[in-house]
């Protein structure tokens, strides 16, 4: 977890594994919001670590829809006290978990816009 000081405050730096369809409505609201959550997806969860990230993106992403991407974002770091980190695995297997019903005030705690920093897709 990378923690930066900008003029708004201390941010913190999370990653967001995601597949196309979801990517496209990142994009439909400028890069400035992830999309509420379906009833199944009770959580919405930001992992703290680009390797995390990565694996997910390409091992689950890809197979499941045929790319998967990496996104970075920053969040208000005292806003995300709220959120304990929760160890999903191994030592490096880090998340938070933000209620699919919180998702909406945590969108107004992020900081800059949502970027796609790594991109997999299926080999023809």
């Amino acid at each position: 977890m990378t923690r930066t000081e900008t003029r708004r405050g201390r941010t913190t730096t999370l990653w967001r594994p995601t597949g196309p369809e979801e990517l496209a409505l990142v994009e439909a609201s400028g890069w400035t919001a992830w999309p509420p959550r379906l009833p199944e997806q009770p959580i919405f969860y930001p992992v703290l670590n680009e390797d995390y990230a990565v694996r997910i993106a390409r091992d689950w992403n890809v197979p499941a829809s045929g790319s998967g991407y990496v996104t970075r974002f920053e969040v208000d770091t005292a806003f995300l006290a709220r959120y304990p980190v929760r160890q999903a695995g191994g030592e490096t297997i880090l998340e938070l978990w933000v209620p699919a019903e919180e998702l909406a005030e945590f969108n107004r705690h992020l900081v800059g816009r949502i970027e796609v920093v790594r991109e997999f897709h299926a080999r023809a």
